[in-house]
């Protein structure tokens, strides 16, 4: 009898701590600098961990200001879903988020990271959101990260204050800050992440000396602007820039002209004093805050000096740089202009209208005599208005002033055409790329996607893991892909079904668009 009870005890015993062990491995958790949190373990094995807070809610008199280090919790965080969004308006239909709601208590992350083994050192991916700075949310699919982590990266996302509550200058603002600056607070919440990066990845097996910081648009930009901080020194190795940069056409608003929006804006919502500001309640300082346009300022800390004058000086972090663009981040109508025809004639007769006595000079980089060259020349003059110059400023900058391998893609896949496409599409549109680079097309279900388009992301997601884990993309059964430095090379990597390094003749096109611009 007594032997039946140790066997029964014995058996009941072994249940339960696989059970256990079971919880443990489905309910993983992680010591951070500020308290445990428990993630979950996907189907993959990859853990993740949603809506973990690396600063403190940016509220009543914490609003309009750079982000404090978040408290300490006892007991256990879950962190199994993903945090409210930033304040902002539906702007853009792709945008699809799996977070509830918004609010100004915003400030937190997510990480994905592989099944746990003792002493991994594994490379990291920050990745920040586009939207203009405006909108975005880290839930969003196309960023998942957890595509990364099974190729053995540990993958963040990061929210960041977006609008009149992340980029609002103010002169009472640069007055009560103790570094005599305003705005930029939403960088400085992705440098407020960083810094969590840096204190606490490695209790989720990353190294915080390989950390590659990314990001498509308003989030190359912050890219771009984390590179130029004097206050990013250490805390990442390498860069991917995806459409944008601080440079050229998008370089930042000097503080004076910030702060007079700030003052105008006030003056619209009849705030007579920045506590007035304060007590407007977030929804309806988003709703007067819509039909303003707040961006990145040269405040005199975080960013001391115009993003090109820092990197013009070297001064800009010396890191390996990855960055490029999409074929069609513009559209040849917007050149042409409303029900205009694509004839040779009426593309004279646009760049004549933009440009003036410059409109020959145009012509002869972006030339046209058909109409698919019409299409594809105004598709190229539109995108480098848009977004596509300045990322090239970056690229050549970064290239000429440091010492740091730099690689230069242009993406050209297009989307399958949607039923509802009158056309199909004429090249890759802005943000195109995302799902591919970061190896997510299975969360777009809007596109019938092809066996090429499984092909292109398999070759650029791998090229992108490559780069994260070593600052190099290049790997085996993958084209090669010499950096700009490189003795000889003239040439660039297009992106598509067939990805191939081609000569690039731009270098003239680039050169007329600098002397317009400036």
């Amino acid at each position: 009898m007594n032997k039946k009870i140790f066997l029964l005890t014995a058996a009941l015993t072994a249940v339960l701590a696989g059970n256990a062990q079971n919880m443990s491995s489905n309910n993983p958790q992680v010591k951070t600098a500020n308290g445990t949190v428990q993630g979950v373990t996907e189907a993959s094995g990859v853990r993740s961990f949603k809506g973990i807070p690396f600063a403190k809610p940016p509220v009543g008199d914490l609003r309009w200001k750079a982000p404090q280090p978040a408290d300490n919790w006892q007991g256990v965080l879950k962190a199994d879903h993903f945090a409210a969004q930033a304040m902002q308006q539906p702007l853009y239909s792709d945008m699809i988020f799996r977070s509830a709601g918004k609010s100004e208590d915003c400030l937190y992350l997510n990480v994905w990271t592989p099944a746990k083994t003792a002493n991994e050192k594994l490379p990291v991916l920050v990745y920040f959101y586009g939207g203009g700075f405006r909108t975005g949310d880290g839930s969003e699919g196309r960023y998942d990260g957890e595509s990364m982590a099974k190729k053995g990266i540990v993958a963040l996302t990061v929210n960041y204050r977006l609008g009149v509550f992340g980029f609002m200058a103010h002169p009472e603002l640069t007055k009560e800050s103790p570094n005599h600056a305003s705005g930029n607070y939403g960088l400085m919440d992705q440098h407020a992440a960083l810094e969590w990066v840096k204190k606490n990845i490695a209790a989720f097996g990353g190294d915080p000396d390989k950390v590659t910081i990314a990001g498509e648009s308003a989030g190359s930009m912050s890219v771009s602007a984390q590179m130029a901080s004097p206050l990013s020194k250490g805390l990442f190795r390498a860069a991917i820039a995806e459409s944008g940069a601080l440079l050229g056409n998008l370089s930042p608003t000097p503080l004076a002209a910030a702060e007079k929006i700030g003052v105008d804006f006030a003056a619209k919502v009849k705030a007579t004093s920045l506590a007035d500001l304060r007590k407007i309640p977030a929804d309806s300082l988003l709703k007067w805050g819509a039909s303003g346009r707040f961006g990145c300022t040269v405040d005199g800390y975080f960013l001391p000096q115009q993003p090109q004058e820092i990197f013009a000086a070297g001064k800009q972090m010396p890191v390996a740089l990855l960055a490029g663009w999409n074929s069609a981040e513009g559209d040849y109508k917007s050149i042409l202009g409303r029900g205009n025809a694509p004839t040779v004639e009426n593309y004279k007769a646009a760049l004549q209208r933009l440009y003036g006595d410059k409109g020959n000079d145009v012509f002869r980089q972006y030339p046209a005599a058909t109409k698919e060259e019409i299409i594809a020349s105004g598709n190229a003059l539109a995108s480098d208005r848009f977004i596509a110059f300045s990322t090239w400023k970056l690229i050549d900058m970064h290239a000429r002033t440091q010492k740091t391998p730099v690689y230069r893609y242009l993406y050209t896949r297009p989307r399958p055409k949607l039923a509802t496409e009158a056309e199909a599409p004429t090249g890759a549109v802005h943000s195109a790329e995302i799902e591919y680079a970061m190896g997510n097309l299975h969360y777009n279900k809007t596109y019938n996607w092809t066996p090429e388009d499984y092909k292109t992301a398999d070759v650029m997601h791998a090229l992108f893991v490559n780069f994260i884990k070593t600052g190099n993309p290049n790997g085996a059964g993958l084209p090669k892909w010499d950096t700009m430095q490189s003795a000889g090379n003239n040439k660039v990597m297009i992106i598509d079904a067939e990805t191939k390094a081609v000569p690039d003749n731009t270098q003239a096109r680039y050169a007329l668009m600098d002397g317009l611009i400036k």
